[in-house]
């Protein structure tokens, strides 16, 4: 039985070094690049302007196309160019004006070293889900302190409510000390772990896809929260219903901790469904 299992083990770890250490060799020769202070917010601006994209796409569309509204939670709502151009505007602002300068001194006064191995597949799976775990429990704290403190409320955290209807690029509409403060969380948990570069990188596009599905005001038959089974993950309909009613749902992700502190809503079915 263990001869078994060992051989399963190396049978998966090969398969992850077939698919992971090519990646990651190519991720290597663009190192002049992915090791400049420009990197993370180059990376994550085109990531995220990248996912949010589609969105707006469809909310151009949906006006048109009653099929898109069958699938949006506002049926009868569309974000303007007023709306639309703020938002993105605010996100190039504050990774320019604030996040450049922090990832400027990170990089001066500790810079990284690449591993010649990429990580072992289960090793970069395992971090991300738990990465993903800690910030859903770190997060759920920051954000139930900012809606039950009033001066947290009115002070960091009532800009990102301004639009009651969520679409995409309101995401990362947001004070910087919010900003930072999901940077921060980011940062302490794929060092706490001591996650590979590679997994840092995965995480963090998984991560911010997560967040702009979670704001994008659509619910799909391939929505992330209807993949994962049991209800364990909230999802944008989840989301949504913390924008529109405020006291419930704090968790970005997961419903464990406000079904376990008694702030969960559930939300309404769509009626496609």
């Amino acid at each position: 039985m263990s001869c078994h299992n060992s051989s399963e083990l190396q049978v998966l770890c090969s398969s992850s070094q077939l698919l992971l250490q090519p990646l990651w060799d190519r991720l290597k020769t663009w190192q002049t690049l992915t090791q400049s202070p420009f990197f993370p917010v180059l990376f994550s601006v085109i990531t995220y302007v990248g996912f949010c994209l589609p969105f707006v796409v469809l909310d151009i569309l949906s006006p048109w196309v009653p099929t898109l509204r069958r699938y949006k939670i506002h049926p009868d709502f569309s974000p303007s160019a007023r709306q639309l151009l703020p938002c993105l505007g605010q996100t190039l602002y504050q990774h320019v004006l604030f996040v450049f300068p922090v990832t400027l001194l990170h990089w001066a006064r500790s810079p990284v070293l690449l591993p010649p191995e990429a990580p072992q597949l289960l090793e970069l799976v395992s971090h991300i889900v738990f990465c993903l775990l800690l910030f859903d429990a770190e997060f759920f704290v920051w954000h139930v302190l900012h809606h039950k403190v009033p001066w947290l409320y009115r002070t960091f955290h009532k800009v990102h409510h301004q639009n009651s209807s969520s679409f995409a690029l309101a995401t990362q509409y947001m004070s910087v000390w919010e900003l930072f403060s999901l940077g921060f969380f980011d940062l302490v948990n794929v060092t706490l772990l001591k996650c590979h570069p590679l997994t840092v990188l995965i995480f963090h596009v998984v991560n911010i896809w997560l967040s702009v599905e979670d704001h994008s005001g659509y619910d799909f038959p391939w929505s992330t929260h209807r993949l994962v089974p049991f209800g364990w993950y909230g999802g944008v309909a989840h989301h949504d219903l913390h924008h529109s009613q405020f006291n419930c749902n704090f968790a970005p992700y997961f419903t464990h901790w406000d079904k376990l502190l008694g702030t969960f809503r559930p939300a309404p079915l769509p009626e496609w469904s």
